[in-house]
């Protein structure tokens, strides 16, 4: 025993702790960062080849990606069976020698985290009085070369991911009138600013018994040494950089910023964990360095943290123990209560701590970590159930006149040799139902497999606990009473028994109508429960809001920030809001490839015993998008940070429910998607809806002439190179600062950089030393292109994706299949429901052959326990009675069906089982013992066995109530479990009670007339 507690605690202070488990598929993602190129150009020459390449991988379960202007984002979903490692070495080597264009990038794969690896996001500011000191390119630069780099090589962290801000750049702002005036080229400058930025070194000379070494310094290290660098010269003329541009400080194109309670822009990051670390762990090592690096940063600036996955961990573990401790104080006071024995109680109490125990060492040993699911579904009414039986029957025994001349140690002995086995049985058959769960793969296995784990490594404890400690504590503990007065057990059982005796006496004289009653009214929850809907699992509150907010295609970076601000101070009008942070565009590490018109709106809530508007979280959602409604043209999308991020990574969609649309004209597919939209909008349920813009990005598009290209003796590359040099700038060299490293690029000045009759303007230079516009070799105009191509599986797709609002995922769906069979799809066109939807008919689909087969598993361990095939269908029959109060309980409290509710049934059936075998049992006993008459032997049998019956089943469903009725963080997901549990247990245990005496006077009647 003392082993097992100091396992138990040892593995208390190793088990990573989480607040859900981690769903994330196994997945690598490949990215290639083009920032000059467009969709179609991505897709065809960086995606594609690499998908037919990666296509050839083994225990790859699907590869999707998007292509979009300057990135290309490939994610490969391999079969969780395959470590994280290999996969990422098999795809580096297929990566590797991908045949595309040097000028075009290279694909890199991106960090090893997950769903649950942005466990950290912090913001830096100014503190008050400093406003006006630093830019957004000073602090971007304190970001990345001092946060940043400090961060890495934090104890679990993958890698650090900065956002917002500019990234400083020594920047080459080319004149290009002065430019043609002079005659020079950009090729020339580009040249001149490659070669004019090095040191060198020449080995070393002895000299005086000394070794000299000799380093030539020819780096540039200030914006002077730039403007001093000579291009050409013209006429013995040297010609500067500083004669031909403008040398300053500058920063890099960007696809993305971050802003801040609407007070303007700031920088960021976030901190990714690496995959299958212990979170709780790698936060408080983040924590501790923040803390040193806050010290080290310029004066007036701060990290402020906005998302700590601490925070939801705490309360969702708070949630989880203060359940436990709820249920343990409810089954000990029960306990307490129906035995009538202070120390029988305390004894079978005392199950509770070492089976907690021994799970938790167990969850060590096998590596399930501590979250909601885990432990939050652990009823330590099932875990003492076995110990309830036996210490029962030792109690009965000690009481019965004609065994006072045993010994304290002969009487529990005997009694718990008599019920052992039943009480084994038992528990195996509650081990048995959870098999099911084990069996489930994908999401649902990820999300309930850690939870049957723990309950049965809890079960399994207590069974051994029950054959082996309890019986020598019950020797130990109690004392066999010299006198029997009344305890008020007693006479609560005689209360019990009173009302149930005349109900029992009813049922057996109405055997028929009783019957028949229990099966109308098995029917009718049938009925129930095709009305349920279904949802894969209650959305988990998370305590704050995750907004995908978009603007319409092509809108411009600097507008976005401005409507993102606008949003910013409406939100925080609200007083629940404690902060607003907007994530725009996409980040350094595009673990989230957004374009520039999109914008996650990052709402921060403060602790709801603070709100005042409401104390409903999708209320407050609903009025948060009627006063965004003022915001023409922007779409908001409420959902919450992990589940957005989970909903992304595993569909590639952050939509409830995702309607895709396969084809191959992008067109057409957008065409398709908006009329299904306006079919979907008008549908009761749904809350958001968005339709992927994947056309209509503006852009200047230059066609060649390439009649005029080959008469003026030009070529395509060269134009190509000195209109990206020009507008996207080129990286010619790098300039030290110690030792951070900045790129030195070149480009055009800003003023030459604004519309169309720039890019036209363009002077293209020719062999004789000549020059022509662009214009003349070029058709150039304005239109439309496309702004991202998504695939799944190398087949083009649109996605609309849906939120539900006070409606559950399947009827939805079923609603939105039956209102959209008029849309008539081109050939080869088809569609495909994915999201939540996906993951529960995945679930169900699986469930519904590993139950059954789980039932059978049971009925299989009834008949070797009973040698009886009609007993054994007998107890089996409280499966479906069972199953009655579950149904009506999900109907009473107005909840659809869901995976949550499938693992309350299965273990359901368990108990009922149970008790089932504890009245079968205790039946053929007294039949054993001469009681040959059917009615008497029945009569003595639920008279005695009534209070066990009572207690497993009670003790079981209170040990539930807790978390069938908390209102905590993630009480959501383990509500309709219980919900069914406790519903489930009250009609078991009645109709066990009742019905099960029926058909066992039935079945031995007839038995007994087939021998006369």
């Amino acid at each position: 025993m003392f082993a097992l507690i100091f396992w138990g605690m040892y593995a208390i202070t190793q088990i990573p702790i989480d607040a859900v488990p981690d769903i994330t598929n196994n997945q690598v993602q490949i990215i290639t960062k083009s920032p000059s190129f467009s969709a179609q150009e991505i897709e065809q020459f960086i995606t594609a080849p690499l998908e037919l390449n990666l296509a050839n991988l083994q225990q790859v379960e699907e590869i999707r990606s998007v292509s979009r202007f300057g990135l290309s984002v490939i994610t490969v979903v391999f079969e969780d069976n395959l470590d994280i490692y290999k996969a990422r070495q098999l795809v580096s080597e297929k990566i590797v020698n991908v045949p595309i264009p040097k000028e075009m990038g290279t694909p890199e794969m991106m960090p090893i985290s997950s769903g649950l690896g942005e466990i950290y996001q912090y913001i830096i500011h100014t503190k008050k009085g400093f406003e006006q000191k630093y830019s957004a390119t000073e602090l971007r630069t304190v970001q990345d070369w001092i946060v940043r780099r400090q961060l890495a090589g934090t104890k679990g962290v993958a890698e650090i991911n900065s956002f917002g801000g500019f990234v400083k750049q020594y920047e080459v702002a080319l004149n290009p009138e002065k430019l043609r005036s002079i005659g020079l080229s950009i090729a020339e400058v580009f040249n001149a600013l490659q070669t004019n930025n090095q040191n060198t070194g020449g080995s070393y000379i002895e000299k005086n018994s000394q070794a000299f070494f000799i380093r030539g310094e020819g780096m540039v290290s200030n914006l002077e040494d730039i403007q001093k660098i000579v291009i050409k010269n013209i006429n013995n003329t040297p010609i500067l950089v500083r004669d031909v541009a403008e040398v300053k400080f500058g920063h890099a194109q960007r696809y993305g910023a971050m802003s801040y309670d609407g007070k303007g822009e700031v920088v960021g990051g976030i901190v990714m964990m690496l995959k299958g670390e212990n979170s709780s762990k790698v936060i408080q090592h983040v924590r501790k360095r923040i803390e040193e690096i806050q010290k080290t940063l310029p004066e007036g600036l701060i990290i402020e943290p906005f998302l700590d996955r601490m925070d939801l961990v705490n309360r969702a573990m708070t949630t989880v123990f203060t359940n436990l401790l709820e249920g343990g104080l409810i089954v000990i006071f029960v306990l307490v209560l129906f035995l009538g024995n202070l120390r029988a109680g305390l004894v079978v109490a005392s199950m509770i701590p070492l089976s907690l125990l021994f799970a938790l060492g167990m969850m060590h040993t096998f590596g399930v970590s501590a979250n909601l699911m885990s432990l939050g579904a652990i009823d330590f009414g099932l875990v003492v159930d076995g110990a309830v039986i036996i210490l029962e029957a030792v109690l009965h025994r000690l009481y019965v006149s004609k065994y006072k001349e045993e010994t304290l140690e002969e009487s529990v002995y005997q009694s718990a040799t008599q019920i052992r086995q039943s009480a084994a049985f038992g528990e195996l058959i509650i081990l048995m139902v959870y098999l099911p769960i084990l069996s489930l793969s994908g999401v649902e296995g990820k999300m309930f497999k850690p939870m049957a784990q723990t309950v049965g490594f809890a079960i399994l404890g207590a069974l051994i606990l029950s054959l082996t400690y309890i019986p020598m504590m019950s020797a130990w503990v109690l004392k066999r009473p010299t006198s029997h007065k009344p305890t008020f057990a007693d006479k609560l059982m005689q209360g019990i028994e009173k009302i149930y005796l005349p109900i029992f006496y009813f049922c057996m004289r109405f055997g028929k109508m009783v019957i028949l009653g229990t099966i109308s009214l098995f029917i009718l929850s049938l009925v129930l429960f095709s009305f349920l809907g279904g949802e894969f699992i209650p959305q988990l509150d998370e305590g704050d809001f995750a907004v995908e907010t978009r603007l319409s295609a092509g809108t411009s970076l600097s507008q976005t920030i401005e409507t993102s601000q606008k949003a910013e101070k409406i939100l925080l009008k609200f007083p629940e809001v404690k902060k607003v942070v907007s994530k725009i565009g996409t980040s350094e590490i595009p673990t989230d490839p957004m374009p520039m018109e999109a914008n996650d709106l990052m709402i921060i809530l403060k602790d709801k015993s603070e709100w005042k508007t409401t104390n409903d979280k999708e209320e407050l959602a609903n009025r948060m998008r009627a006063a965004l409604s003022v915001l023409i043209g922007v779409n908001f999308e409420f959902q919450q940070p992990i589940e957005m991020r989970f909903n992304e990574l595993m569909t590639g969609v952050k939509s409830d429910i995702a309607l895709k649309i396969y084809g191959e004209n992008l067109d057409i597919l957008f065409q398709k998607a908006n009329q299904c939209a306006n079919i979907i909008r008008k549908i009761n349920g749904v809350a958001d809806l968005k339709v992927e813009q994947i056309v209509g990005l503006p852009q200047m598009l230059v066609q060649y002439n390439r009649q005029k290209i080959a008469q003026y003796g030009l070529n395509i590359v060269e134009i190509n190179q000195i209109i990206q040099t020009a507008f996207a700038g080129k990286i010619a060299s790098s300039v030290y600062e110690g030792e951070k490293r900045f790129d030195l690029a070149l480009r055009f000045s800003a003023d030459y950089r604004k519309d169309l009759s720039n890019l036209k303007s363009i002077y293209i230079p020719l062999h004789n030393d000549t020059q022509i516009p662009l214009s003349e070799v070029a058709n150039i105009d304005y239109t439309k292109a496309p702004m991202q191509i998504t695939r799944d599986d190398a087949k083009r797709r649109i996605t609309i994706g849906v939120n539900t609002s006070g409606r559950d995922v399947e009827s939805l769906v079923n609603e939105m299949k039956e209102k959209l069979t008029p849309i008539q799809l081109p050939a080869g066109y088809y569609f495909k429901y994915g999201g939540q939807f996906e993951n529960l008919e995945k679930a169900k689909s699986r469930l519904m052959i590993a139950v059954p087969l789980a039932l059978l598993l049971i009925f299989m361990l009834l008949y070797f326990t009973f040698n009886s095939w009609i007993q054994s269908l007998l107890i089996f029959s409280a499966i479906p009675l069972s199953a009655i109060g579950g149904i009506f309980a999900l109907w009473i409290r107005g909840m659809p069906f869901s995976i949550s509710a499938g693992v309350g049934f299965i273990a359901l059936f368990g108990v009922a089982v149970l008790n089932g075998i504890v009245l079968i049992g205790y039946f053929n006993q007294l039949k054993k013992e001469g009681f040959i008459d059917v009615f008497e032997r029945i009569k003595i049998g639920v008279i005695t066995r009534l209070r066990p019956v009572m207690m497993t089943a009670i003790v079981a469903g209170l040990g539930f109530f807790p978390m069938a009725f908390s209102n905590g963080a993630g009480a959501e997901v383990q509500k309709p479990l219980a919900t069914v549990v406790i519903g489930g247990l009250i009609t078991s245990t009645a109709l066990t009670l009742l019905i099960l005496p029926i058909l066992y006077l039935w079945i031995n009647q007839r038995k007994e007339n087939e021998n006369e």
